[in-house]
């Protein structure tokens, strides 16, 4: 579809999403170093929560307090940086961030020794009466708006990534993949996600989403750019630099994040592009799904360069899962499943067979669609029955974001031939085979009257 008016693209700018106004300039460079690095390597440690320290930083400080309250808050940001010393001393992202503190508490005359205080939310002032405008923004910051009456409605698609991982891409390919360490999903004019996905057993090629971090571009006269992550027990009702909206412009609140159920489920309306992203902790992982118009989705930077962008274009062939092989494998009894690839992985503690997988998946997903099927992979891959709530998850989303609820089950064609056939070929019984046997006969001894 043809985009109904010319949207330009403002050149995405990067700040340090972690210091307020009064860290200075010193800080801020440091603060980009910082996000780049933190952007183009989201894989670093689970165990280490360097990130937790600096939106706690900057939501305790505030470009207009005293300065004795923005040493407290660096005396309170160098606490919790030393506390994760241990689990991330190899890690750049954290030596930025205690050089970074070191800095600051230099340049604004700052005692090592003082009090310190846990951080506090900061709270907006709340909106003057004649607001709505500003809350409601332009009209080019509303993607449905900007559609009049007698054109067509935009095309909305639906992408989806959980489990093991299993992936459902824009025009609704239903894929189970390996994608270890860092993959994009969507990468745009608008917006780019990015996931980290880490093993979820030793020895094993099953993997699982730990990280997610998505970017959502400067638009206009609508939204800053601005920077969500999130990862393992760290599901932030919050943008990195602590806000919950787009920023200071007129259309800001056209993009804003919900928190529907605090630490297991976030929603991100971007509304200016008329888009909704659903973000959820599932067990130890996170799943991912997005409703966005087909505009968007089409609204490449560079064609000769999406190969990887998996939610419109698939995983690639090497990185895929024989998913038919597993599942007559695990049908075959004991021993006959892998783990996830073609290899067999090691026997989880409370592992499932295939009997007591299928079982369990029916309690959820009564219908033996695909994401039925990739709930008794999981299971059989992982032995973590979060898995099963991660199906079925996935397949609330898909209920809630696709536009079209006769492809909200989808199956897999290929078995149904293959069984179809299996069936054709099954050997006949016992009296079948002996009644074609004298049918045969009876056939030949007419035929040699005849002759």
């Amino acid at each position: 579809m043809q985009p109904q008016r010319e949207r330009r693209e403002v050149r995405s700018r990067a700040g340090w999403m972690v210091m307020g106004k009064a860290a200075g300039p010193a800080a801020i460079e440091v603060g980009k170093i910082l996000v780049v690095f933190l952007y183009l390597f989201p894989a670093v440690s689970l165990q280490c929560k360097i990130l937790k320290c600096n939106s706690e930083f900057w939501a305790s400080t505030s470009s207009s307090g005293p300065e004795e309250e923005f040493c407290t808050a660096l005396r309170a940001s160098n606490t919790c940086v030393r506390r994760t010393a241990r689990t991330c001393r190899g890690d750049l992202a954290y030596h930025s961030a205690q050089h970074g503190i070191e800095d600051l508490m230099s340049q604004h005359n700052c005692s090592k020794e003082g009090p310190t205080s846990p951080p506090r939310a900061r709270t907006p002032p709340p909106p003057p009466p004649d607001s709505q405008e500003h809350s409601d923004g332009p009209e080019i910051c509303h993607y449905e708006r900007s559609f009049h009456r007698h054109t067509a409605p935009p095309n909305y698609t639906h992408c989806g990534f959980f489990g093991d991982p299993h992936l459902r891409t824009f025009s609704d390919d239903f894929q189970t993949c390996k994608v270890e360490g860092a993959w994009p999903l969507i990468h745009n004019k608008y917006l780019s996600v990015q996931v980290t996905n880490t093993p979820v057993l030793p020895g094993s090629s099953a993997t699982a989403t730990s990280k997610l971090t998505i970017i959502f571009k400067n638009f206009q006269e609508c939204v800053d750019q601005k920077m969500y992550h999130a990862e393992t027990d760290e599901l932030p009702a919050a943008f990195a630099d602590g806000s919950k909206n787009g920023g200071d412009r007129h259309g800001a609140n056209t993009l804003r994040i919900v928190d529907k159920v605090p630490g297991q489920h976030v929603e991100i309306q971007a509304r200016y592009i008329g888009t909704t992203i659903v973000v959820r902790q599932v067990g130890r992982y996170l799943t991912f799904a997005v409703r966005m118009p087909e505009e968007v989705v089409n609204s490449v930077e560079d064609k000769d360069n999406q190969d990887l962008y998996l939610c419109l274009h698939g995983c690639p062939l090497n990185q895929r899962i024989d998913f038919r092989t597993f599942r007559a494998r695990a049908a075959e009894g004991p021993g006959g499943g892998g783990g996830g690839g073609g290899g067999r992985a090691p026997v989880p503690a409370q592992g499932f067979t295939y009997q007591s997988a299928t079982a369990k998946c029916k309690e959820r997903l009564p219908v033996e669609d695909l994401y039925f099927q990739s709930c008794v992979f999981d299971l059989l891959t992982t032995g973590d029955v979060n898995f099963t709530m991660a199906a079925y998850y996935a397949f609330e989303d898909v209920k809630m974001l696709h536009s079209n609820k006769d492809k909200f089950h989808i199956f897999d064609r290929t078995l149904e031939v293959n069984e179809s056939n299996s069936a054709a070929r099954k050997p006949c019984s016992l009296s079948l085979c002996l009644l074609n046997f004298l049918a045969l006969l009876l056939w030949i001894q007419c035929s040699s009257v005849h002759l």
